[in-house]
């Protein structure tokens, strides 16, 4: 159950109203100008919300326990699916402090002590456990050990395919947000084979 510090609410009409609200506002940003949240993530959001809406919907009217049930499991997914959807794609620029309050989501705070800015390199780790999916693990450079560094919050990859080498950070167009590695970069079936070239920062 979400808490009182949470920004999804608690009762399931409220989080019916939040849930469409959000799903509403970032679909008139993307593709432009939030080019950062790929399509396809956002179209499973957009899956995930129909399902809740339609097995809420239900439970508006006389009910048996079975829809009570089938209620409940749609916003526990819808909820897997928010969740990260937000930490990932809504929490930094492009978005902004205005986006994030019309969107009934919390503003980060700017009171707190200044965090140090890294002082090192991250070095990216690829691994492919599946196809047309890449794990991106990231450490220090020269380190041993994967993690992130103290003090780093996270890491933004910038990634693109290209049949070239990239000669500038502008033609890796395709952003990315982790805070608990691996980062996963999940790629349709269209683009298999295809080179791609990932920056850290």
């Amino acid at each position: 159950m979400a808490s009182s510090q949470d920004y999804i609410p608690a009762k399931d009409a409220d989080f019916d109203s939040w849930l469409r609200n959000l799903v509403f506002y970032v679909s008139q940003k993307v593709p432009a100008p939030w080019t950062h949240i790929p399509d396809e993530k956002l179209t499973e959001l957009v899956e995930y919300t129909d399902e809740w809406v339609m097995k809420y919907r239900k439970t508006r009217s006389p009910h048996t326990p079975v829809d009570t049930a089938a209620k409940t499991n749609a916003r526990k997914a819808a909820e897997k699916c928010a969740r990260p959807f937000v930490s990932r794609y809504l929490q930094y620029e492009p978005v902004t402090d205005d986006d994030r309050t019309a969107m009934g989501l919390h503003n980060r705070s700017t009171t707190h002590t200044p965090v140090p800015i890294p002082m090192t390199v991250p070095e990216l780790i690829v691994e492919i456990t599946t196809p047309r999916r890449l794990d991106v693990y990231y450490r220090v450079k020269g380190s041993d050990h994967r993690g992130k560094p103290h003090n780093v919050h996270g890491i933004e990859v910038r990634s693109a395919a290209l049949d070239h080498h990239p000669t500038s950070i502008s033609e890796l167009t395709e952003s990315s947000f982790d805070t608990n590695p691996p980062l996963l970069l999940e790629f349709d079936e269209s683009r298999r084979g295809q080179k791609i070239y990932l920056a850290g920062r």
